[in-house]
């Protein structure tokens, strides 16, 4: 059963909401037959690098609130997330234009890697204070995640997976996705937000038992046809 969830690398709720479905899947019995995909989605893609000088100047600045106030949000945050087990480092986020980070993420999918640079990112961002648009930066967590190092830099240079960036956020905009994380479950339900391992585990059973029920064989109505060995009729 497919399982896709899209997430931007700068969205701490994303991080939580990854930490909170990987515990609903550690109790769910049927893990091994789930197919869970990263989508990408951007929550800023006008942001220009190098304009704001934190996390905290930005959210001040463009939102209008006190730096308190800021802080207060940020504690918060940094309180859910250990909860989850994460150790934020808010202050020392750098703010950074996500889209060549997840033209990476495009790449480790294509690799079999994408959930190991989802996480990789996720760190990198809000813990390590990497900037994840930095063409080196990206470079060497590409190589950690077990990417060539020269196809990894090309693909940088070039974009090479710009187009399924885009697809995926084309996608989102179609399915009516306005705000991440957001998770779907078989194409038929889905869970918005960084929710609670129980409501993903809750989900995930219902999802499964339905899918369960599809057919797997295909259904032919039988018409008029011409076949590999000549006959027509």
């Amino acid at each position: 059963m497919k399982v896709e969830i899209w997430s931007d690398v700068a969205c701490p709720f994303c991080y939580i909401g990854k930490r909170r479905f990987e515990e609903a899947l550690e109790q769910f019995p049927h893990k091994d037959q789930l197919q869970v995909e990263w989508r990408s989605f951007q929550l800023n893609p006008d942001l220009k690098d190098g304009v704001y000088k934190n996390l905290e100047e930005y959210l001040s600045k463009t939102k209008g609130w006190p730096v308190e106030q800021v802080r207060q949000i940020q504690e918060r945050v940094t309180s859910m997330a250990a909860d989850a087990g994460l150790h934020f480092n808010m202050e020392n986020t750098v703010l950074a234009n996500t889209y060549r980070a997840h033209c990476l993420i495009q790449m480790a999918k294509a690799a079999g890697k994408g959930d190991e640079m989802e996480e990789i990112l996720f760190r990198a961002y809000f813990i390590d204070g990497k900037n994840v648009s930095e063409k080196a930066t990206l470079t060497e967590l590409g190589v950690e995640a077990g990417l060539d190092r020269a196809a990894v830099s090309e693909m940088l240079e070039k974009y090479t997976y710009a187009s399924q960036v885009q697809l995926d956020v084309m996608e989102a905009k179609a399915l009516g996705v306005n705000g991440v994380p957001f998770f779907v479950m078989n194409r038929r339900y889905a869970v918005s937000g960084a929710q609670e391992s129980e409501a993903f585990l809750q989900i995930l059973e219902k999802s499964f038992a339905e899918w369960q029920q599809q057919p797997t064989t295909l259904e032919v109505n039988e018409g008029e046809t011409c076949t590999t060995d000549g006959n027509c009729g």
